[in-house]
């Protein structure tokens, strides 16, 4: 027996009102339906910004004049070196937080960002550490929390995937970080290259508009004639909706990464080039298009595993003056766009990485910084967050957390409740018992919700 005629026997017995009869049979036929919330939901949407390798946090956004104060001294114990930073902070806004001088555009908005010093990973690798923050385990396949936000609340629009990733290379963990695993791979991320075509086979072939309708109609009446007897075979079923979704996308995703009616002034909001299809500024604007058509959860990945094209600057901190204008102005200027549409009242937009860089060094002069899983920062503005505020303290090193933690855990435990989800009630029952993303931990950080 398959799982729609459970319902209806169930229903048929009384067990079922009609009302969530017609809710379970909706849901069985088309799992990206918008469902709902377990409450009242801040966000309706959110734009998760990963920062590949690693943001220094005493290099960004969290100062430690100590650490300049005694660059290059050896420390009393051990025989490792303070390193100071190599750029200067500046307080910002009417709050007064503190950024450091690569991101002035960032710092500009200030007030309306909820800065986090007391973020902790549960690994200092980059593959543990990177599908860690996206799926709460650093050990394990589990679906990615993009996936888990699809899996929860559906898709606003069903000619576009609930769930999308623009990364130009590969980051740690490659497709890991936006898989769904054991959910329906209708759940998984699809990925954007950013570039001429940022998805293949986007427009459709040389036929008539009619043409395809037919073709598409023909081959819809096979795939249900080949699905009957087989309900119960769930792969099947994410298999056809996934085609389905696909020849929507040939509708729907060509006027959606069609940048050419935005505006000079919005470009230059974006610090975009017209005609420039590769930068970051490029996956800011595409994101906020995305959302504005529907898509429940887009990340935006920035750099790859390559040596000097990401955060992870063990040998060469310099080349944070280039990363950090290559996202600044973006990021910033997405924030803004968002705010003077009336977006940002729901939609969350967070800036992660897996984790910070270390305050020591084994010899003096040297120019980079290794992992530092312990203590690093990252930021919420948006929907349900407390703008201009700081949450968390780390050591004076920035070392060690010295007030209020926020686990990895924690931090996808608060991004669920201000979309609506209750993380506990959040699950999927795989293997012989229920999963979730948080597993058995997590908290809400209940200081920063407005």
């Amino acid at each position: 027996m398959n799982r729609r005629n459970v319902i209806r026997s169930l229903a048929g017995g009384g067990l079922i009102m009609p009302g969530l009869l017609s809710e379970l049979l909706a849901a069985e036929d088309n799992p990206l339906a918008p469902k709902k919330p377990h409450f009242a939901p801040k966000a309706k949407r959110v734009i998760f910004l990963f920062m590949t390798g690693g943001v220094s946090h005493v290099d960004t956004f969290d100062p430690k004049p100590f650490l300049n104060k005694n660059h290059d001294k050896p420390m009393t114990k051990g025989r490792r070196f303070y390193k100071g930073s190599g750029w200067g902070f500046k307080k910002y806004g009417q709050c007064g937080i503190e950024f450091s001088e690569l991101f002035p555009h960032i710092g500009g908005m200030a007030d309306d960002i909820c800065m986090i010093r007391s973020m902790q990973n549960i690994n200092g690798d980059h593959f543990g550490a990177t599908i860690g923050l996206h799926t709460g385990s650093d050990t394990f396949k589990r679906p990615s929390i993009g996936s888990w936000v699809s899996y929860g609340l559906g898709t606003y629009n069903a000619n576009l995937p609930s769930f999308m990733v623009i990364s130009p290379g590969l980051p740690y963990a490659g497709g890991q970080v936006w898989g769904s695993d054991f959910l329906s791979v209708l759940h998984q991320g699809t990925r954007i290259i950013p570039g001429p075509e940022p998805i293949a086979n986007m427009h459709r072939r040389k036929l008539t508009a009619a043409q395809q309708r037919e073709e598409l109609g023909l081959l819809e009446f096979f795939n249900r004639q080949h699905l009957k007897g087989r309900e119960s075979d769930s792969n099947l079923r994410a298999r056809i909706k996934s085609f389905e979704t696909a020849a929507g996308m040939q509708t729907a995703a060509p006027e959606a990464f069609d940048l050419s009616k935005e505006s000079e002034s919005t470009h230059k909001l974006y610090g975009l080039k017209r005609g420039d299809t590769k930068s970051f500024g490029w996956q800011c604007m595409v994101g906020r298009r995305l959302i504005e058509r529907g898509v429940r959860f887009v990340e935006l990945i920035d750099g790859d595993t390559r040596i000097d094209y990401n955060w992870d600057a063990h040998a060469n901190m310099t080349n944070y003056d280039r990363l950090a204008r290559n996202v600044d102005h973006p990021i910033a200027g997405l924030l803004k766009d968002l705010k003077d549409r009336g977006m940002m009242e729901d939609t969350l937009v967070v800036f992660a990485t897996e984790f910070g860089r270390g305050p020591f060094q084994p010899t003096p002069g040297v120019n980079g910084r290794g992992h530092h899983s312990r203590v690093y920062s990252s930021w919420m503005a948006g929907a349900g967050v407390k703008g201009g505020m700081v949450h968390g303290q780390s050591d004076e090193l920035g070392d060690n957390v010295a007030k209020d933690l926020v686990t990895v855990h924690d931090f996808q435990a608060t991004i669920l409740h201000l979309l609506g989800i209750d993380h506990e009630r959040l699950t999927y029952r795989h293997a012989g018992r229920n999963f979730r993303l948080t597993d058995v931990h997590g908290n809400v950080v209940k200081q920063i919700l407005a």
